[in-house]
């Protein structure tokens, strides 16, 4: 069984070696694919360094809105330029963060609104981050009218929302919350939702799972989330591994 990681952070290694390590270790266990989402400027061309490097991986870039005090006034310049040498495979990871403060709420739906600009310019899908923050950026997608779509980064909102974010064309992102029992609203969330609505990712080296406290997330701990996955929703894993993988070739368009 083939899986894609759609969700990691592989530039968090930083020597080539310890990411040649993280790649072939998810490998041994089925990860065969995988994405990084980009988060500041800074960092892009590092990540596509690491793509270039290994046909297995895709990039991915954006500008988080946590960081706005990292973010300069000729990146989204530099965005564009990317998107025209088509190295990307999504504009990512974007969105509104108000888990903390709602006091740069301004700013990050500026920000926001101007990548999904850039994305619906070059017809990339999205991959969006999104903390206490659902209707609003249910919102904006209709107001802007934004086709592409994309993928909901480490869902978990509503079943309703996540209807919604499905009737807008997105898939939502399947992460090691689902794995903590505490997770229960989400852990049931999943089992009403159509399979193909949903794909794999781990966040590493965030989002530990249940039971590996203490340990650096990694993509070979993805056939892990893929059997509490299964396992919530009473289904065959070959089967719905299979199907999450498709879900993301679709959504991201990978060759």
């Amino acid at each position: 069984m083939q899986l894609i990681d759609s969700h990691c952070h592989l530039d968090f290694w930083q020597e080539k070696a310890q990411i040649d390590k993280v790649i072939d270790e998810a490998g041994e266990v089925g990860v065969e694919g995988f994405i990084i989402p980009g988060v500041v400027a800074s960092g892009w061309n590092e990540q596509i360094e690491i793509c270039r490097q290994n046909h297995k991986v895709h990039c991915a870039a954006g500008m988080h809105p946590l960081y706005l005090s990292q973010h300069r006034p000729g990146d989204l310049k530099r965005l564009e330029e990317l998107c025209n040498k088509d190295l990307l495979v999504a504009i990512g990871e974007i969105g509104l963060d108000f888990y903390h403060s709602t006091e740069h709420q301004k700013k990050q739906q500026e920000l926001f609104e101007e990548q999904l600009a850039v994305a619906s310019k070059n017809n990339l899908p999205v991959i969006l981050h999104v903390r206490k923050a659902h209707d609003q950026i249910l919102a904006t997608l209709r107001r802007t009218h934004f086709k592409p779509g994309g993928t909901v980064h480490a869902f978990t909102g509503s079943l309703q929302q996540a209807e919604q974010y499905i009737g807008l064309g997105f898939v939502l992102g399947i992460g090691g919350a689902i794995t903590h029992e505490r997770a229960k609203k989400l852990r049931s969330t999943v089992t009403k939702l159509p399979e193909t609505s949903l794909i794999l990712e781990t966040d590493a080296p965030d989002m530990v799972l249940a039971g590996r406290k203490g340990e650096v997330n990694q993509p070979k701990y993805l056939p892990e989330i893929l059997a509490e996955l299964a396992s919530l929703r009473m289904q065959d894993p070959e089967q719905l591994g299979k199907t999450t993988r498709q879900t993301t070739i679709d959504i991201f368009h990978l060759n």
